[in-house]
């Protein structure tokens, strides 16, 4: 995954994303017919947006309340002493929780902002905490738990910057 902006989109291929990342499962027809092309070409471009790694995957939008994962909760962490090495096993042990759902490389107080979503407080301390806990290069961590969510499915402002 690239953090470097990619400019080299046609005015197509933003509205080919904007399109799918409404509907990820809209049939090619209706996408061509969206955005203008005939199928085929629409169909290529796809392809090559998925290639290049600009679409990177699929997927359903699930209710995470109504899933039975009603917390969700923020972990700002920082490693003890600053290091590549340091970095990569905490990266390594949090990368294979599958409770955690986002972690950034973050400024400011904390090193790392991880977003772990669990069914509820114990199974976050007893699980998640306690693994973090155990992760040696960890120096401290604050969490804050989300009272309420207002916007967990934000799409990207294609077309609107």
């Amino acid at each position: 995954m690239s953090n470097t902006a990619k400019t080299s989109l046609s005015a197509v291929d933003m509205k080919i994303l904007r399109e799918l990342q409404s509907d990820g499962r809209l049939p090619n027809i209706a996408l061509a017919e969206r955005i203008g092309l005939s199928p085929s070409p629409c169909s290529r471009r796809v392809r090559l947006l998925e290639e290049e790694g600009v679409i990177q995957g699929y997927r359903a939008v699930i209710d995470r309340a109504s899933a039975g994962f009603g917390l969700t909760v923020f972990a700002g962490v920082r490693v003890a002493r600053h290091s590549k090495e340091n970095a990569d096993a905490f990266l390594e042990t949090v990368l294979a929780m599958p409770e955690v759902v986002a972690c950034h490389l973050v400024s400011g107080d904390s090193d790392f902002l991880v977003e772990v979503v669990v069914p509820d407080v114990a199974t976050y301390e007893a699980g998640v905490l306690r693994k973090l806990l155990a992760i040696p290069t960890i120096g401290d961590i604050r969490t804050s738990i989300a009272m309420r969510t207002y916007k967990t499915n934000g799409t990207l402002p294609i077309g609107k910057v």
